[in-house]
């Protein structure tokens, strides 16, 4: 069922060791403030903190209360007080405690501890409050948390908004620092490929911290590194998802690694939160799977289960003991798991079907291949008068109100919302697409849908990497000839097939003028390490699990292992 690896692909760094350093600096910044002390964390730090030092790894070094920050008055009683925070100006000027206890004559120690780094501006808040000197700063260098053994995050999720909406690039020195720990632990690199103005400016930011530090020989772990903008590729994300993981992540959202499954999946009074890794065997078989091919090979593996469980009959009392010491624990868990994921894809079926998936991923082919333009733009008007789907905006206004007048501004900043210009109906449109049609020798629609008033290069892109496969024959989702097979055979991202082509040039050669659509920002550079057949695949802003799976399968097929950084 999952597809097999090449058996001379290489084995992955052993990437738990950036926990381990995460872990550590975190206990001796906690050290600095010695005795019992209340922690207070960040929302969306506490699940990365939970997997890098748990509650009960807090209270051994005097951690005695946890709270969550959520911007009301301090209610501890703690003589200190330690702040784990992003640093962020609306965190910052929530901390005032330390005005009011000195209004109130109470002496406290307070210690801000920013992740993963300190900001002037932070400092700067806390001098103009009136606090700097009443507080410690401090900053855990926390860049990367391993999620899975090819799977590596930033847990930023703030970094595409701000890098590419709001135009802050204070996250950039960060993906430098980010790639320079993974330079420092498991380098040098043989060549860095980058795309995108983020990538080159992270780059940047790396050589020169290499260049400011110490330089040390060490065995190298990894190969090559890919970095590439996420508005490289809008496309991709837009979407929808039919590989499993992908479809979880949809519809239960899949938190630094995490799943919390609810009650209609569990069978049960209550939700359960399960880890999503390659440690479970049954999710390890289906996460790259097409949706399509899950219930199959659930089925078998419950049959294989059972199996498994009948050979206890017939056993003599010396058999049973071996079968219950050194089998059936791994039996039952693998069954608990076998039943939340067959609970997940029978609720993943039923939104779907609810939500007339099956139309929504013909209409998604159809603009992907430029085809049936009228019925796809009726399609997404009768979703949005049913008020299923967001779409055209003023469809949208008039059936869900003007609460995201600001979320269509932000598309249009984006460059993902672009106006039709006068003269430009979907008759006009579909005149010019008709003339070619009825050309032979005109080719495909995405020759003629390149020539629609739409400020867009994907139909170039798409003919010129070759994105949406041709459909004369049947694709077979069972046995994946490409990457596509992750959108049905309808499409391979536009990001993983830049990456297939450029580590099969070594370089940009031959794609000058796929780079000058995406408007440049290209870069190789060749290092000193040519051994490692590790490539570690960088996104600044964020990928999908589709993405995660297309690379997972072009790693197979190349003999290489890809990673995944985001």
């Amino acid at each position: 069922m999952a597809h097999s690896a090449r058996r001379d692909c290489p084995e992955l760094p052993d990437f738990s060791l950036l926990k381990r350093l995460a872990r550590d600096q975190l206990i001796y910044l906690l050290e600095q403030l010695p005795g019992k002390k209340d922690l207070f964390i960040e929302a969306d730090l506490m699940s990365p903190l939970d997997r890098i030092a748990n509650v009960s790894t807090l209270k051994q070094h005097e951690v005695d209360k946890l709270y969550k920050v959520e911007y009301k008055p301090v209610i501890s009683t703690s003589d200190q007080l330690c702040f784990l925070i992003r640093p962020r100006i609306q965190t910052v000027k929530w901390i005032y405690v330390a005005n009011a206890d000195k209004a109130a004559g109470k002496f406290r120690r307070y210690k801000l501890i920013f992740t993963p780094q300190k900001f002037y501006a932070c400092e700067a808040v806390l001098e103009e409050q009136g606090i700097f000197g009443d507080v410690t700063t401090d900053e855990w260098a926390f860049y990367l948390l391993p999620l899975d053994d090819d799977i590596i995050s930033l847990e930023l999720p703030e970094f595409f908004k701000d890098n590419f909406l709001a135009g802050d690039q204070r996250w950039v020195r960060t993906a430098g620092s980010a790639l320079h720990l993974l330079h420092s632990l498991y380098g040098p690199f043989s060549k860095i490929y980058g795309i995108g103005r983020c990538s080159k400016m992270a780059y940047e930011s790396w050589r020169e911290q290499v260049e400011e530090g110490e330089q040390r020989t060490r065995q190298a772990e990894i190969g090559k590194v890919f970095l590439i903008d996420r508005d490289v590729d809008f496309v991709t994300p837009l979407c929808s998802q039919v590989v499993y993981e992908g479809l979880v992540d949809d519809i239960f959202r899949i938190k630094c690694g995490c799943v919390e499954f609810p009650p209609d999946v569990t069978s049960s009074d209550k939700s359960i939160k399960v880890m999503l890794n390659s440690q479970d065997k049954v999710f390890n078989e289906i996460r790259n799977e097409h949706f399509s091919n899950v219930f199959g090979f659930l089925s078998q593996k419950a049959r294989n289960l059972q199996t498994a469980y009948d050979k206890r009959r017939g056993m003599d009392i010396k058999q049973m003991k071996t079968f219950v010491s050194e089998e059936l624990k791994g039996l039952k868990q693998e069954h608990r798991l076998l039943s939340l994921h067959i609970g997940a894809s029978e609720s993943i079926m039923k939104k779907k079907t609810k939500q007339d998936f099956q139309e929504l991923l013909k209409t998604e082919h159809a603009l992907l291949e430029g085809f049936e333009m009228r019925e796809s733009i009726s399609f997404i008007e009768e979703h949005i008068n049913r008020q299923v789907r967001l779409s055209a905006q003023p469809q949208y206004e008039q059936s869900y109100g003007v609460d995201h007048l600001l979320t269509f501004a932000n598309l249009r900043q984006l460059g993902l919302l672009v106006e039709q210009p006068p003269g430009e109906t979907l008759t006009v449109m579909e005149s010019k697409v008709g003339k070619l049609v009825n050309d032979k020798t005109a080719g495909k629609l995405t020759d003629a849908f390149s020539s629609l008033a739409r400020k867009s290069h994907f139909r170039a892109l798409s003919r010129k990497l070759n994105l949406v496969p041709k459909s004369d024959e049947e694709y077979d989702l069972r046995v994946p000839r490409d990457m596509a097979y992750i959108f049905s055979g309808a499409y391979v991202p536009l990001s993983c097939r830049l990456i297939e082509q450029v580590l099969e040039r070594d370089g940009w050669t031959g794609l000058e003028e796929v780079t000058r659509l995406l408007n440049g920002h290209e870069f190789a550079v060749s290092g000193k390490n040519d051994a490692q057949r590790i490539i570690v695949v960088m996104f600044l802003g964020g990928c999908t699990f589709s993405e995660v799976s297309a690379l997972r399968f072009l790693g197979r097929e190349r003999g290489e292992l890809n990673v995944d950084v985001t």
